[in-house]
């Protein structure tokens, strides 16, 4: 029983660990320079650097207030919308085409306009957070009602339930499958909008960090800022995945 508990803490590392071994082979072996692809340990070194003067935390914060503000909203918007739409044909013919246009547009599109709108700072980041995550919200939501099974509606009507009412003690209960993925899959794509986003619009955060160590060809602090940003990307993930294990999640599954 204990091995089994120890592989089970060791194996998501096995991959990470011979990640680094090649890694550091390949470096050595062809004797790579280090202000072209730097080794493990010069990252290691490049991540202290920013770690001991504090730009590494500041800079992570940055980026979590940034996608903290932006996902929240668009969590807050488009889930309610996505209930209306799912339960209400005649809106949904009206704005399901609307949403389905603006969907595909990438937030990294609207960049001018977020600049040209807000100029350069928090605001035209959270912004893009906004529209990376609030439509694909929307349509999780949506779909996660129009699965339901329609006894459930029936059921609920013959007990008078309306309202409010409906919407939180059915449409939500119900559609919660839908949510939870749409929760977990536009947190992702929050995270990477971030990254890209602070390359250009704001002067703080991760990606922010990349832009500025390329320009001081510091190869490894840009390296060093991807693996925290995969990091935090991989913990962020975990954590949304925590949401699968509340009651009413587990009750779904078991209705299912």
């Amino acid at each position: 029983m204990l091995n089994r508990q120890l592989a089970r803490y060791i194996q998501p590392f096995l991959s990470f660990f011979v990640l680094i071994v090649l890694w550091e082979f390949i470096v050595r072996k062809f004797h790579i320079s280090p202000y072209k692809f730097p080794g493990p340990g010069q990252v290691a070194r490049g991540l202290w650097d920013l770690a001991s003067s504090g730009l590494l935390i500041n800079y992570t914060i940055a980026s979590l207030y940034r996608v903290t503000w932006g996902y929240y909203l668009a969590v807050l918007t488009g889930v309610p919308l996505g209930l209306i739409l799912g339960v209400w044909a005649r809106a949904r013919a009206v704005l399901n085409p609307l949403i389905q246009f603006l969907r595909p547009i990438s937030p990294l599109a609207w960049i001018p306009l977020a600049l040209m709108w807000f100029g350069i700072g928090d605001p035209p980041a959270i912004f893009l957070i906004f529209l990376s995550s609030f439509f694909p919200m929307v349509v999780f939501t949506m779909s996660g009602v129009q699965d339901m099974k329609v006894t459930y509606l029936r059921v609920a009507e013959n007990f008078g339930l309306k309202g409010l009412d409906l919407y939180l003690k059915v449409l939500l209960p119900g559609a919660l499958p839908g949510i939870l993925v749409g929760l977990r899959i536009t947190l992702g794509t929050a995270w990477l909008v971030i990254v890209a986003a602070e390359m250009i619009a704001v002067k703080s955060g991760l990606g922010y960090l990349i832009v500025d160590a390329r320009n001081s060809l510091r190869m490894d602090q840009v390296i060093g800022g991807m693996i925290v940003i995969g990091i935090i990307g991989l913990l962020l993930d975990r954590l949304i995945r925590t949401l699968e294990e509340i009651p009413e999640a587990r009750w779904v599954r078991v209705r299912q």
